[in-house]
């Protein structure tokens, strides 16, 4: 049985980790980035990374922001992995030394090519080229269904309990991540719908043929 791997993105609250790596998450997102209204400080992260254990990848979402502030950041929270929202080249991207997913935006008409981040995680999601992701809107999966056939793929945009298993098995992505389709309120996560998430992923990897 093929196992879909989960990342919840956009977590502000201790509560809320602990409620993620419970229900199963193989990642958590702490977003750094100003434009998004689920942005943590550089105060917050010692209570939340501490919270993440080994088997579970705390990953740090930034969006164009200066090396050395990167760098900072990574000095201080000690994640696992980088992602990258926004116009950063490969090479920017590799400068920190560590894993990275790199986020490409389809909500626009632009073609979109993955292949300039050849040592990336590509994350799919909704949020036109430039945009901070968190929209909260699907795009057209068959639009990256080959993507997964060619290299391992996070598939995101929109998703939530509702939704997520027929996205799976349109795409069948490497990894899914959720946000929005799992709160209250922007980085306020719901525990229930948390669960509801994990059940259904682990139901459309069941019925996998």
């Amino acid at each position: 049985m093929r196992r879909t791997r989960i990342k919840i993105c956009g977590l502000t609250r201790a509560e809320d980790v602990d409620q993620a790596v419970q229900f199963g998450a193989d990642a958590v997102g702490l977003v750094f980035a100003a434009a998004s209204p689920r942005q943590v400080n550089l105060q917050q992260p010692a209570t939340l990374r501490e919270r993440i254990p080994g088997l579970c990848s705390c990953v740090v979402l930034v969006i164009d922001q200066p090396a050395e502030q990167v760098k900072q950041i990574v000095q201080v929270v000690r994640p696992d992995m980088l992602q990258f929202h926004g116009a950063e080249t490969a090479e920017e991207c590799r400068q920190f030394g560590l894993p990275y997913i790199k986020a490409l935006g389809l909500g626009g008409s632009t073609p979109v090519d993955p292949a300039g981040h050849p040592d990336a995680l590509v994350l799919a999601d909704s949020h036109a080229p430039g945009a901070a992701g968190g929209t909260g809107q699907t795009f057209d999966w068959n639009r990256v269904a080959g993507w997964a056939r060619q290299r391992p793929l996070m598939l995101a945009g929109g998703l939530q309990p509702d939704n997520v298993e027929q996205a799976i098995r349109a795409v069948r992505p490497w990894a899914v991540d959720v946000s929005t389709g799992v709160e209250d309120g922007p980085g306020l996560k719901s525990a229930e719908r948390m669960q509801a998430f994990m059940r259904a992923v682990q139901r459309a990897d069941q019925s996998d043929p």
